[in-house]
């Protein structure tokens, strides 16, 4: 099988390696995506984008829904806007700031 890609990425002392960005880009996985590693009989490693259903965690889904379900039955308890004063000092620190939250993120990302 001819490959379409081949990138080299080192493996750190605590078993962390990076994705490059042309690896990222063919997978269509960018920062907080999620990948799959298959390894068949011959020992040979795939990787493929994360199928997004079984990237659930149970214990998170759970704490959520109890989120949700409380929000829903005590909204005036579980719902209520930010203090002005944690507002201003956020406003504070980000001031004069911009971010595009869909721009795409360069180089390699450690994950």
């Amino acid at each position: 099988m001819g490959a379409i890609l081949k990138e080299d990425s080192a493996i750190t002392a605590k078993g962390q390696t990076t994705i490059p960005k042309s690896v990222r880009q063919a997978l269509d996985v960018d920062y907080g995506g999620r990948i799959t590693f298959v390894v068949d009989e011959q020992r040979r490693v795939y990787v493929q984008k994360a199928d997004v259903e079984e990237a659930g965690d149970p214990v998170i889904d759970s704490f959520l829904e109890f989120l949700a379900r409380d929000m829903e039955k005590h909204p005036e308890k579980s719902i209520r806007p930010f203090p002005k004063s944690l507002l201003d000092r956020a406003l504070a620190l980000t001031a004069g700031m911009t971010v595009d939250l869909d721009a795409e993120i360069e180089g390699d990302i450690s994950i």
